[in-house]
């Protein structure tokens, strides 16, 4: 395989990655808190043509890196639901759940009582309090929600909703169904973050500027490959007529 056919399926592969990232952004652009992701790739350069007689200048090749993600974790839009069991985040801060795997984090802060009468979020995992799982039943009457995140009912303070936040956001993982998960440790969010009772933060995603960067990738992969073909069929009419005056 030639070393124009490597460079070429190097940027191929950048851009089916990229247009991976993009697609995941569109899906998510009215999943409540979703933070939307950005491919990065880098210019690697490395020795690969053996030809003795080729010039220096020929003789380093330039292929197409994969520098991983970066986590946009700018604000999105808060709006009004009319639920007094929504909290939308402002700040830094995530809530902590508890996700069959473990502890798990999110800003979708889209909250319900599930079957048992358990503080749930809107694929059903316990919202974590700092004493644990918040549990309500009838008595407790009318529930709400205080800005440093203390819940209280009729019945008095019920506990206090965790909000935490990293020291390297950036290091945080997908987890699948809006969650993120951490390798290092969670710090309280404290001051840094607020919750606004009543209101959801929805997505940050530009649905007008993911579909022009998808619009981008798609022409630039197939110029490429059409690039490629071009190449395949110069090769072929060489290799052809070189076996005619053989």
């Amino acid at each position: 395989m030639n070393n124009m056919l490597l460079i070429s399926l190097s940027r191929q592969i950048a851009m089916q990655r990229q247009m991976d990232v993009v697609a995941n952004n569109v899906a998510n652009v009215s999943t409540n808190g979703f933070k939307r992701r950005t491919a990065h790739f880098a210019e690697h350069m490395m020795p690969g043509a053996r030809g003795d007689n080729l010039s220096a200048g020929d003789k380093t090749l330039s292929f197409v890196a994969d520098r991983g993600e970066s986590l946009d974790l700018s604000a999105g839009s808060i709006e009004k639901s009319g639920n007094p069991l929504d909290v939308a985040i402002r700040g830094e801060g995530m809530l902590v759940v508890q996700a069959p795997g473990g502890e798990r984090y999110t800003r979708n802060g889209a909250l319900s009582l599930g079957a048992a009468g358990e503080l749930v979020t809107s694929d059903g995992h316990p919202v974590l309090s700092e004493g644990g799982p918040l549990t309500f039943s009838v008595a407790d009457g009318e529930i709400a929600i205080a800005s440093d995140g203390t819940v209280s009912t009729a019945q008095g303070v019920r506990g206090k909703l965790r909000l935490v936040r990293f020291d390297n956001p950036q290091g945080l993982q997908n987890a699948g169904a809006n969650l993120f998960s951490s390798n290092a440790p969670a710090q309280p969010a404290g001051a840094a973050a607020r919750l606004e009772a009543g209101a959801l933060e929805r997505s940050n995603v530009s649905p007008v500027g993911e579909i022009a960067r998808m619009i981008e990738i798609n022409r630039s992969y197939s110029s490429l490959a059409q690039m490629m073909q071009r190449g395949d069929e110069l090769r072929r009419s060489a290799l052809s007529r070189l076996a005619d005056n053989a």
